[in-house]
């Protein structure tokens, strides 16, 4: 903890204790997601640095808004920093809370708590509204390359295949979803959450990885056959309450449940849950494991991950190539806290030796 001796700086929106976060699995039932009631959490990520230089840190901030499925609430804040902001990607609108520390801090920390509500999503993807067109600065965003995911070349060649003969958005989009579902596995070696280089997984073949690879080859590939597409990276913060072992987090502690994933832009339905990375987590996660691709859970996740998904698990932001603010580093997308000490950047990737953990709690007074 902070001791007194340190400069005290609190959010003005302080989070009051939160009670025991409730975790236990609930029993089989049909894999179903739909709207209904809301359910409130916080989240709560401290980091304790090295105190061997200068040190700042980027924590992520719920910044998706989206009033059928999630609300961000407030966020607040401990540390001993010389310097707090919550900064904003001005590309994408990504906020994060920067904090830098004083030369020859000692134990340089920060705590941030994050409330939020969230619940299950789902489209009727056989009735068709009627809905307002996406703007035509974001629809020329959510086509656009990145980086990382160029749409043009290898991508959009295996994209036409995948979706040869399908003539409507919803077709298209459908039909790549199972190719990447056939097409890619799962790997337990990728460390984190993968890289989602997605050109060099198509020039090699090697289609494996794990959500930020194989969602982010699903919205590249449907990008480059004109439908608008989006990464959403964040953190699974409870159990899954149809009792997918795999599809949620299994303890308060979820330092290591990041999940990135993905929606798409259908004219008369607006932005759609998808997620074919999950489903391949499934097959290989799945108690027993390694299940054949023809087992209920398995068939259910594959049917109900093209239009739905389940209201547990936070959605930070959608940014692609981002610039750490005050550091002259950037890192691919924002979905773990990031740290510079003495002008290195930590391995997000290692929470032990960086010194983080984040804890989810159902809020439930």
């Amino acid at each position: 903890m902070i001791s007194r001796r340190d400069m005290l700086k609190t959010g003005a929106a302080a989070v009051a204790a939160l009670p025991a976060p409730r975790l236990a699995f609930a029993q089989d039932v049909p894999f179903a997601p739909k709207p209904g009631a809301w359910r409130n959490f916080a989240v709560t990520t401290r980091l304790e640095l090295p105190a061997t230089g200068k040190a700042q840190a980027w924590i992520p901030l719920p910044s998706v808004r989206e009033d059928e499925w999630i609300k961000p609430g407030r966020n607040a804040w401990q540390t001993n920093a010389v310097s707090v902001e919550v900064a904003r990607d001005p590309k994408y609108g990504a906020e994060m809370l920067h904090v830098i520390f004083k030369d020859g801090e000692t134990e340089p920390s920060v705590e941030v708590s994050s409330r939020f509500a969230l619940r299950d999503r789902a489209e009727d993807l056989a009735a068709k509204g009627s809905v307002p067109a996406l703007g035509d600065a974001e629809r020329k965003l959510y086509l656009e390359a990145t980086e990382l995911m160029p749409t043009d070349g290898i991508v959009k060649e295996t994209a036409e295949k995948a979706a040869a003969g399908k003539g409507s958005d919803i077709d298209k989009a459908r039909a790549i979803y199972e190719w990447v579902v056939a097409n890619t596995f799962r790997d337990a070696k990728t460390r984190g959450c993968g890289t989602g280089d997605v050109a060099s997984m198509l020039r090699t073949g090697n289609l494996s990885g794990k959500c930020a690879d194989l969602n982010a080859l699903y919205v590249a590939l449907v990008r480059s056959v004109g439908i608008p597409a989006r990464d959403i990276y964040g953190i699974r913060v409870a159990p899954s309450k149809f009792g997918y072992k795999s599809l949620g987090a299994g303890s308060e502690i979820v330092t290591k449940a990041q999940h990135c994933r993905a929606e798409i832009w259908l004219e008369g339905y607006a932005w759609v849950a998808t997620d074919p990375a999950d489903v391949r987590k499934v097959v290989l996660e799945e108690p027993p494991g390694n299940n054949a691709v023809d087992t209920p859970k398995v068939v259910a996740a594959r049917q109900v991950l093209f239009g739905a998904w389940e209201g547990n698990w936070l959605g930070y932001n959608v940014a692609h190539d981002v610039a750490l603010p005050g550091s002259k580093h950037k890192v691919g997308f924002l979905m773990y806290p990031q740290a510079e000490v003495a002008g290195a950047l930590l391995d997000c990737l290692d929470p032990d030796t960086f010194k983080y953990s984040i804890r989810s709690a159902e809020i439930t007074a």
